[in-house]
C-alpha cells in the first residue's frame, strides 16, 4: 500500500512565488508543504543562461517580511544570485520544502469538497500527499515555446531554445541567429556580440526603457510617478502597442540595451521570421518599423518622467543629450535570410515560455490546457490557488516582488476557509 501523508496546504513549486505563499501562510499560523522537482530557485539557478541579469533590479527583490539592501540598488542580479537569496530566505524562515520531489499528478477525490481532503498529490518519487488546499506555483512560463516552423529547418542547423543556452562557448563555431527581441533575445545577442560572434537578431514587437534617466534608476521613477501599470501591462489589441515587459538592462559596455545599441556594435537586425525551409528563412520586411515602435515607447516613458518631474517640482538635473533608441544604424534587411551564405550555424529561439499545468485534473483546465481561474489566483474548484499566473493583459502577478501580495491574498483565503470550517470565532480579516 502506498504511503500517504497529510498537509493542510500543498504548494507545487519552490520558486519565489511558492516560497512567498509558504512564508505568508507561516505568518498567519498555517503550515504548508512545498514540493519542488529540482531545488529551491531551480529555474533561476539552472534553467537560464549563465550571464542572465534580472532586469527589474535589486529594488524589486523582496519576500514576505524581507527586503534586500544594496550599495547599488539599481544593479541587476544574476539568476544564480537570485536563487541563492531565495534559498537563504527559505532556510532562515524554516520553510518546509521537499526538494527533488516531482509531482506526477494531482487528483480531486469525488464528493470531497467539504472534507479535509480535497486533493491527492501523487509524487514521482512514490507516495501521496493529501491536502485541503493546493497552490500551483509553477507560473505561467514553465514550458519553452518553439514555433512550428523550427521543424522545417535543416538538421545540420544547431537549434536550441533560450532555456538551454548557457554561454557563447556552448555553441558550435560559426554565426548565430537569435530569434526574438525581448529581454532574453537582446541580452543573449549582446553577449554573443561581445564574445566576437557574428550575430543576426530577428526582431519582433517589444518595448525598451532606459536603465537610468536624470540621475535615477528607472524603477525609482516608476514608483515616484505611478508608472508600474504601464510597465507590467501589455496589450496585443493593436499593432502600435508593444507586448511584454520592457528591456531595462544595460549592455556589456554599460549602455542602455536596445536594438539601436545592438546595431551599433555590429549585430545585424533582420525581420520577424515567418517561414523556414532547409537553411533559408522567410522574413517580414519590418526591421525599421519595429525599431521605430521601440524608439517611440522609449521616448514615451522619458516624456512621462519629464512631465512628472515638472508637475511635482522636483529639483532634478537635466540630461543632455537624453537617452534614445538610435535608428541611424538600422536598415530594413529584406524578406529572406540564407543561413549558409551568412555563415550561420546556430539558431537560438528566444520565443518565450508557455504554461504547463498538465499535473492538474483536466476539469480545472480549459481546452488549451490553461487554468480556468479568477483574478489569476483563484482556481476553478474550492481550495485550488495559483501563484505567479498572468492575469489577462497584466504581468504584475508574475513579477518577482508580486510574491508578497500573491502570498498574502492566498494566505488570507486559506485562513478564512480554516475559520469557517472549524467554527472558530476568529475574524476572517487578518491584521
Amino acid at each position: 500500500m502506498e504511503a500517504t501523508e497529510y498537509a493542510e496546504t500543498v504548494i507545487v513549486g519552490a520558486g519565489q512565488q511558492g516560497c512567498g505563499v509558504a512564508a505568508s501562510l507561516q505568518d498567519v499560523g498555517h503550515e504548508s508543504l512545498v514540493l519542488e522537482r529540482g531545488e529551491i530557485g531551480q529555474a533561476w539557478a539552472h534553467e537560464r543562461w549563465d550571464s542572465l541579469l534580472v532586469g527589474s533590479g535589486i529594488r524589486s527583490i523582496r519576500f514576505p517580511g524581507r527586503e534586500f539592501a544594496s550599495d547599488n540598488p539599481d544593479a541587476s542580479l544574476s539568476g544564480p544570485e537570485l536563487a541563492r537569496l531565495l534559498r537563504d530566505y527559505a532556510t532562515e524562515r524554516g520553510l518546509r520544502v521537499r526538494e527533488h520531489t516531482p509531482v506526477e499528478r494531482v487528483e480531486c477525490p469525488p464528493h470531497a469538497a467539504g472534507d479535509d481532503v480535497r486533493f491527492r498529490t501523487r509524487l514521482g518519487t512514490g507516495g501521496v500527499v493529501e491536502s485541503r488546499n493546493l497552490v500551483a506555483a509553477v507560473g505561467g512560463y514553465a514550458a519553452p515555446r518553439l514555433p512550428a516552423l523550427a521543424a522545417a529547418l535543416a538538421p545540420s542547423v544547431h537549434q536550441i531554445h533560450s532555456r538551454h543556452y548557457r554561454n557563447p562557448h556552448s555553441l558550435p563555431a560559426g554565426g548565430v541567429l537569435v530569434v526574438g527581441a525581448g529581454i532574453s533575445g537582446q541580452q543573449i545577442a549582446d553577449e554573443l556580440a561581445d564574445a566576437g560572434r557574428s550575430v543576426h537578431l530577428s526582431v519582433g514587437r517589444h518595448r525598451a526603457w532606459p536603465h537610468r534617466y536624470r540621475g535615477r534608476g528607472i524603477h525609482e521613477w516608476i514608483f515616484a510617478f505611478g508608472l508600474y501599470e504601464d510597465f507590467v501591462t501589455h496589450n496585443t489589441g493593436g499593432p502600435s502597442v508593444l507586448p511584454g515587459l520592457p528591456v531595462t538592462v544595460v549592455t556589456g559596455g554599460g549602455s542602455d540595451l536596445n536594438l539601436g545599441t545592438l546595431a551599433e556594435k555590429g549585430v545585424v537586425l533582420v525581420g520577424s521570421v515567418r517561414a523556414a525551409e532547409g537553411r533559408t528563412l522567410t522574413l517580414a520586411d519590418n526591421v525599421r518599423s519595429i525599431v521605430e515602435q521601440s524608439a517611440h515607447a522609449f521616448r514615451q516613458v522619458l516624456d512621462a518622467i519629464d512631465v512628472g518631474i515638472a508637475r511635482r517640482g522636483f529639483v532634478v538635473p537635466e540630461q543632455r543629450p537624453a537617452p534614445r533608441v538610435r535608428t541611424d544604424h538600422v536598415a530594413d534587411f529584406g524578406t529572406g535570410l540564407d543561413l549558409a551564405r551568412h555563415g550561420i550555424t546556430s539558431v537560438i529561439w528566444c520565443t518565450g515560455f508557455g504554461p504547463d499545468y498538465r499535473i492538474l485534473p483536466p476539469g480545472v483546465l480549459d481546452g488549451h490546457g490553461a487554468p480556468r481561474q479568477e483574478k489569476g489566483l483563484l482556481g476553478a474548484v474550492p481550495g485550488l490557488y495559483y501563484a505567479g499566473l498572468p492575469n489577462g493583459e497584466s504581468l504584475a502577478s508574475v513579477a518577482i516582488s508580486a510574491n508578497v501580495d500573491n502570498g498574502r491574498f492566498i494566505a488570507g483565503q486559506i485562513h478564512a476557509d480554516h475559520v469557517m470550517r472549524t467554527g472558530s470565532a476568529a475574524s476572517l480579516i487578518l491584521a
